[in-house]
């Protein structure tokens, strides 16, 4: 993949999050300052390649589960970490200690965290220490336009079924672990990525918290996000 290529890429998947709906040539062709034709041309070579798709006739593109997963990797430890020094990040993060140093109770205090986590992401949070599983925002999943018909919700309440046992059984070992659709363990159709990060308590060495969200969504933000409260768990509990 080309500079340009990876740069368009990067846009189309940041501006996908935040509009909901396909990207065009003539809105990148602004912010690039090239022509049309020149990132039409750049785009079907990105869909030939697998990292872009076009939904419908003479729409614009989204990223498919391939972009995102190239997207994700590009965001380093290098890159996330920064932003939790600065702007609306930063804010979030002291917003969240704020709510879990005064909620007393570890229970409590995980609640605070998960609620937290949904309040700034608009996505559903989940958090455990040792066997109990906090979960919140089902509603928010629901509300996301990528599930709003019958077939996507069902896919979407399996996932919410397995996700317990999976977090109980088989969860990872990584400090942070991203799994964007298909790479879905607990739902590899339900159009989901799960984002969660294992932190230590004193009642679990594999405690866990993260966010379920729809594919499309701020993954350096709620990646900074996540990983800064599993960090401040460790520091509080």
């Amino acid at each position: 993949m080309t500079s340009r290529q990876e740069k368009i890429l990067r846009a189309i998947v940041e501006q996908y999050a935040e509009v909901a709906s396909p990207v065009g040539s003539v809105l990148l062709a602004k912010t690039f300052g090239v022509s049309s034709a020149t990132i039409r041309s750049e785009m079907a070579r990105l869909e030939e390649m697998g990292y872009i798709v076009q939904p419908y006739t003479s729409a614009g593109r989204i990223p498919t589960d391939k972009g995102y997963r190239h997207y994700v990797n590009s965001v380093s430890t290098q890159e996330v970490q920064p932003q939790l020094g600065t702007g609306l990040v930063d804010r979030n993060a002291r917003a969240i200690d704020a709510r879990i140093k005064t909620a007393g109770r570890a229970s409590k205090t995980i609640k605070s965290a998960v609620d937290s986590l949904v309040e700034i992401t608009h996505n559903l949070a989940i958090g455990t220490i040792g066997d109990q599983l906090y979960m919140s925002g089902i509603s928010n999943l629901f509300n996301q336009p990528e599930f709003a018909s019958t077939s996507a919700v069902h896919e979407v309440a399996m996932l919410l079924d397995n996700l317990e046992p999976w977090l109980n059984e088989v969860a990872p070992n990584k400090p942070l672990s991203v799994y964007i659709g298909s790479e879905n363990p607990v739902g590899k159709t339900s159009g989901c990525s799960l984002i969660v990060c294992k932190y230590r308590s004193p009642y679990s060495d594999n405690s866990y918290i993260g966010v379920v969200g729809p594919t499309r969504q701020n993954y350096s933000q709620t990646m900074s996000l996540v990983q800064y409260t599993g960090k401040s768990l460790e520091n509080i509990l």
